[in-house]
């Protein structure tokens, strides 16, 4: 379908091809077409650069033809423009001169706007803020609803954000929502550096906030790393055991061998302290530094090593034993933080 307005216009800007090209919107109303799907088409039906600015209702879409989707953007200069009741704009952006179907390609574009903006699924004003960071952050909508739900938070659709994804903090300041048994959190501020007790969160990278759907799956990423002696975990931060947690399933983890052995470890008395240990001796480097991390003399730290070296069979107290200790420690995490 690409560049199909100008193939038609090359032909002949007859009465044919104008129906044509009504018939083409008509197809669109009838399917209840969002607005994602109606720009992304009229750019492939146009073959140039189209959209839809409405900064009233926080909307403001283009579409280019063969692009990815929708993204926001506002009209260029140039661009030949319709306007809507409450000022919504819809425009095209056609290099060079403009073609005898455009004017036809404006006005039903129009039409179709306004005939979805009135009947397609959009956030309302009277929504609260949880029914709107849900939206905000879901994967399954669409650009228009999402920027319109932003708009309705206070934020531009370019605005940096960061989302935070948490247990135990709901005392945290930000725009939030209880999602299933994390709560989310938007927030253009400073993380906090300490959480309300017993708190755990992972953070999202800083991203547009019409992205933040991506900042909430990877902070969700990072929950599952945190545990009670690292309560915050920053996604950028865990490089490729990120990936890892989209490939291994709990299954596959449970079968590692030095996770297998790690649960080993803990099943024994005082397991729990020996795995507190060898967590504080992969943060700190050294024996010394680990034993007053978790406040224990340091002259009980080699009978510690020592048996939890002959459950893991390797050496824990050098740099190789140490990479391998924190990598097995980690996943073990991941396996034991699913996050619903």
């Amino acid at each position: 379908m690409k560049g199909l307005l100008l193939r038609l216009s090359g032909l002949d800007a007859d009465a044919e091809n104008a129906v044509r090209v009504i018939g083409f919107f008509d197809r669109l109303i009838t399917a209840r077409a969002d607005l994602d799907a109606l720009v992304c088409s009229t750019a492939e039906l146009a073959g140039c650069p189209v959209g839809v600015h409405a900064p009233g209702q926080g909307l403001s879409l283009r579409a280019e033809p063969g692009g990815p989707a929708v993204a926001p953007g506002s009209p260029p200069p140039g661009a030949a423009t319709r306007e809507l009741e409450g000022g919504v704009l819809v425009w095209v952006a056609r290099t060079g001169a403009p073609i005898p179907l455009d004017d036809m390609l404006l006005e039903r574009f129009a039409i179709a706007t306004a005939i979805l903006l009135a009947h397609n699924r959009v956030p309302r004003p009277e929504l609260g803020d949880p029914a709107l960071v849900e939206l905000v952050l879901s994967a399954d909508v669409g650009t228009a609803e999402r920027a319109r739900a932003l708009h309705l938070l206070g934020f531009g659709p370019a605005a940096r954000v960061r989302v935070l994804a948490g247990t135990g903090v709901d005392a945290l300041a930000g725009r939030s929502a209880r999602l299933g048994a994390v709560r989310a959190v938007l927030t253009t501020g400073e993380v906090p550096a300490e959480l309300p007790d017993g708190g755990r969160a992972g953070v999202g990278p800083e991203l547009p906030a019409i992205d933040a759907a991506r900042s909430w799956t990877a902070a969700r990423t990072a929950l599952r790393f945190t545990s009670a002696t690292e309560p915050v975990v920053w996604w950028e931060r865990l490089g490729s055991l990120a990936e890892l947690a989209g490939k291994l399933g709990a299954a596959d983890l449970a079968e590692l061998t030095d996770v297998r052995a790690l649960d080993r470890l803990a099943a024994e008395p005082h397991g729990e302290d020996a795995l507190a240990t060898l967590t504080a001796l992969c943060a700190t480097g050294s024996a010394r530094k680990a034993a007053v991390a978790v406040h224990r003399h340091h002259s009980t730290m080699p009978a510690r090593l020592a048996r939890a070296e002959a459950v893991l069979g390797f050496d824990v107290d050098t740099p190789a034993g140490r990479f391998r200790l924190h990598l097995a420690l980690m996943l073990r995490r991941l396996r034991d933080n699913s996050v619903s």
